[in-house]
């Protein structure tokens, strides 16, 4: 089985004025191509430099950099929002995997105990058949 593969995802660079600028990657690294998350072309994959490069002049793209770098603030307060989201989800989900063990541990144990009570069931009535059997000869 193969396993699939995912291009990676391109990131402006941010120059001395703390403004994100397009800045072309070498695409020798980037082994299954490159997707930018504009949106001008949302499933396109860019595997050479050139279709990139032309890529990185189109207006919607431009448009996208232009908006990245007037909202700054608001998507540095949506990461960290994100980043208290994904802490808390972390945390319930090892709450629910504990409880999960728990019940799976409670699970085994009753599992247990339910053949233990079905043996003693079925060694209770071999007894009393074969306590019928030497009844009957007398």
């Amino acid at each position: 089985m193969e396993l699939a593969t995912q291009p990676d995802m391109y990131s402006p660079s941010i120059d001395i004025n703390n403004n994100y600028v397009d800045s072309i990657p070498s695409f020798n690294k980037f082994r299954h191509g490159l997707r930018c998350p504009c949106a001008s072309r949302k499933d396109k994959i860019y595997l050479y430099y050139q279709s990139f490069s032309n890529h990185i002049k189109a207006n919607v793209h431009q448009k996208w950099l232009k908006n990245l770098n007037e909202n700054k603030v608001n998507f540095y307060t949506e990461n960290e929002i994100l980043r208290t989201t994904i802490e808390n989800q972390k945390l319930i989900i090892a709450k629910m995997d504990k409880e999960i063990q728990n019940k799976r541990v409670t699970i085994d144990y009753l599992i247990q105990q339910l053949v233990t009570l079905q043996n003693e069931n079925l060694n209770k009535q071999i007894s009393e058949n074969l306590l019928d059997i030497n009844s009957m000869d007398l």
